[in-house]
């Protein structure tokens, strides 16, 4: 049962970090567009 319940927080955590840095991503692009324009 701990390792069913190991493995379900490893994915939860990892669709976490994968959303932040697909969000990350998005900011860079935002970012890099603002910068050009200066």
């Amino acid at each position: 049962m701990k390792k069913l319940l190991f493995a379900a927080t490893l994915v939860g955590v990892g669709i976490v970090i994968w959303r932040l840095v697909a969000q990350e991503d998005e900011a860079r692009d935002l970012w890099a567009e603002v910068t050009d324009k200066v």
